[in-house]
């Protein structure tokens, strides 16, 4: 039995680890995650990447969800923007200037990678407007969850939906299939500002009360392709 979850509203990819991201029309997936999806990030001399949170293998690295990354070519290296909007023309100089440290630089993933937990986070719009429903006076869009998919869910569909198709697969469009495993574990960077979006301790305060911290469907590649915004996500 199939059942149609939702369609794809928007895709997100971010080509620099926790710098804002870009909207994609269209995009290639291949078995490690969305091609160029966090494939560089900022790295301290101690090898830990710039993050909104401190641990073992991250450094908490404030300010760099006020820029964004982009790529002009999926097979070249990203460019960063500053939050003006401006590309800057060296990305690791900009960064030590801007985080006020010399010890950083932006670099390609190694033997390490930079997810944070696996390649695919899919985010539904029925979640997402629960969450705007617990904080109505905090402005909330996907950008605070940085998913890489926002699905379109039918009107009536529970919030948390994503929980029920843990073990599950899905084909989305033509060719891609993807099995999710689990939710993110959210920490303060849900919080953080970022451009038009203020700083706000109730965004994860909410989602803590009533669903223990944890948010979107994490998944794994099945079978890479091609996905485009307004393919199908069905669960096979």
């Amino acid at each position: 039995m199939v059942t149609e979850a939702g369609v794809i509203e928007r895709i997100w990819r971010y080509p620099i680890k926790s710098t804002g991201g870009e909207i994609l029309d269209q995009a290639e997936v291949e078995e490690r995650g969305f091609v160029g999806d966090r494939l560089f990030a900022v790295r301290d001399a101690h090898g830990k990447f710039g993050s909104g949170k401190n641990t073992r293998r991250f450094r908490r690295m404030q300010g760099l969800l006020q820029l964004r990354s982009r790529y002009v070519d999926d097979a070249g290296e990203p460019e960063l923007l500053d939050p003006r909007g401006t590309v800057v023309p060296d990305r690791s100089a900009y960064l030590r200037r801007y985080l006020g440290r010399e010890d950083v630089e932006v670099a390609r993933e190694g033997a390490i990678s930079h997810f944070d937990q696996l390649p695919i986070s899919v985010l539904t719009t029925a979640t997402l407007d629960w969450v705007r429903s617990a904080v109505p006076d905090v402005p909330v869009d996907e950008r605070r969850f940085r998913p890489n998919l926002l699905v379109r869910t039918p009107p009536g569909t529970p919030p948390f939906v994503e929980d029920e198709w843990f073990g599950s697969k899905a084909r989305i469009g033509d060719a891609v299939c993807i099995e999710f495993v689990r939710s993110s574990e959210r920490c303060v960077m849900t919080n953080e500002a970022q451009h038009d979006l203020p700083h706000s301790p109730l965004v994860l305060r909410a989602i803590t009360k009533a669903h223990d911290m944890r948010l979107d469907g994490l998944a794994t590649v099945v079978s890479p392709g091609h996905v485009r915004v307004g393919d199908p996500v069905v669960l096979l």
